[in-house]
């Protein structure tokens, strides 16, 4: 089976995410100063082959470990469906 994976990689909350705050201070020079604490990360899309959910999600979890995330600095979740 095939499923699609949505994985979305955000900056820890404890670390300081330059991007976020620049993005933050010119919200601010914008007139939107209703916006803060803003914070940066990143999303990905994948199809991975696996023969049950279970599988799928195992082997986005380990993409996500070795690869795409760094878990010192960043978190991440997924969610996956059925393709």
């Amino acid at each position: 089976m095939k499923y699609k994976a949505e994985i979305d990689i955000m900056p820890l909350k404890a670390l300081l995410d330059p991007q976020g705050k620049a993005v933050s201070i010119s919200m601010q020079n914008l007139g939107l100063s209703e916006v803060s604490e803003v914070r940066i990360g990143k999303h990905i899309s994948l199809n991975v082959e696996a023969t049950n959910e279970t599988e799928a999600s195992a082997k986005v979890d380990e993409a996500c470990k070795k690869l795409l995330a760094n878990e010192i600095m960043e978190s991440y979740e997924f969610e996956l469906s059925e393709v």
